[in-house]
């Protein structure tokens, strides 16, 4: 699974990096740790052109009466997201990509503390998160929602967690945006190993209320 992740580039550098035309709109979470319901950066194709803005993290179908109508649906699997009632049209017909600079997974040691890992490319820049997408609500209830789509983790990130977000290379992006029509399902796979490193940070980010340019640095040799 997603629980919380990264972006700590300008929405308009981000913008430039997938060729997007940023909307006005653009007040997204950004930062070190970026959690559920909070409205965060997307990449869609409309019109075979590409638009980055915001959408709420945390998908609301359109049987939703209200926002806590059900359960919070931040991840869609990969395995079942094309027979879900949430996600079935989303998946064929609303496909975005949602930048991240990193993500964070859990291990828990012996006692049960939960440990903190933070997961990022091996040369840094920006990965980017399959994402599906939904408006939802009426007049000033209405806006655009998302989910980040995971599979099964690949071996390396294993150690840490048995899911993953599926993470699209650049020549995938067209692909997915359905700018290269239909035919997204074999995008939905684990990243090659060598694809991401990850390493132990502080237990300050297991709140969502943290915040701070620390959050993922590695701890120091010999800390537990």
């Amino acid at each position: 699974m997603c629980g919380r992740f990264a972006l700590t580039l300008p929405d308009d550098a981000v913008a430039r990096l997938f060729d997007a035309r940023l909307s006005n709109d653009s007040a997204t979470a950004h930062g070190q740790n970026i959690c559920p319901t909070q409205p965060v950066l997307t990449i869609l194709s409309k019109a075979g052109e590409r638009h980055a803005g915001p959408m709420r993290w945390g998908f609301l179908p359109h049987w939703y009466t209200t926002e806590t109508d059900g359960p919070l649906l931040i991840n869609a699997r990969a395995e079942t997201i094309a027979t879900k009632p949430a996600f079935a049209q989303a998946v064929r017909r609303r496909r975005c990509l949602i930048p991240a600079t990193g993500f964070y997974e859990w291990t828990k040691d012996a006692e049960g503390a939960r440990l903190p890992w933070y997961i990022y490319p091996p040369e840094g820049g920006v990965l980017a998160f399959a994402g599906v997408w939904q408006v939802w609500g009426a007049e000033d209830t209405r806006q655009a929602t998302c989910a980040i789509v995971t599979c099964a983790a690949n071996d390396r990130l294993k150690a840490l967690h048995h899911r993953m977000p599926v993470i699209l290379s650049p020549q995938d992006w067209p692909k997915w945006l359905g700018e290269e029509g239909h035919g997204a399902a074999p995008l939905m796979r684990p990243a090659p190993d060598d694809a991401l490193r990850f390493h132990r940070v502080g237990t300050a980010i297991n709140s969502n209320r943290a915040s701070g340019d620390g959050l993922i640095d590695p701890l120091p040799l010999g800390t537990g």
